[in-house]
This record gives structure tokens, sequence and C-alpha cells, in this order.
């Protein structure tokens, strides 16, 4: 078996005891954010499997999204991050 060399990290060991590597976050070409990936790609920049400057080209993302994405999971958990609740969770 043959490994890609990358940087950083290969697998990052979060707080809850689940180990992410690579492999779990989404494709490079997700256009529909569902927030369970919404949530993986946070933790991967949060725990240091990827930088965030990667997942911002990676995605193409812009900061101020993802840095909602980040504030809005450390206030509210996952359930922040869906489409459906920004009523709720987020203020105007």
């Amino acid at each position: 078996m043959f490994l890609k060399k990358a940087e950083g990290p290969r697998a990052v060991k979060l707080p809850d005891g689940r180990i992410m590597c690579m492999s779990d976050l989404p494709s490079e070409n997700t256009r529909r954010w569902v927030a369970s990936r919404k949530e993986k790609v946070v933790l991967a920049v949060e725990y240091g499997l990827m930088k965030r400057i990667t997942a911002l080209e990676r995605y193409s993302l812009s900061d101020e999204e993802f840095t909602g994405w980040c504030n809005v999971l450390g206030k509210h958990g996952a359930g922040g991050l869906m489409a459906t609740k920004l009523n709720q969770y987020r203020q105007p």
C-alpha cells in the first residue's frame, strides 16, 4: 500500500475519543452543506488536521462564512449549523 505524502498529521483525536482523518472530510466539490459536513470541516481545522487557509481554498469558502460556522458550532453545537435553525440560533 502506498501513502500519499501530506503535510500535517494524518489523523487527529477529537475530545469525544473519535479519530478523524482526511478521508472523513467532505469531497472538494461539495456544494450542499449540511450541518454534519460543516462540523467536520470546522473540527478538522480546530484540531489541526488541516490549516484554515487550506479549508477555505479547498471548499471555496469565504472567511466570514467559515468564521460564522466556527462561532455557531462553539455556541450552539452542531444543531446550530442547520440551515433550518438560522432564526433560532443566529442574531440578525
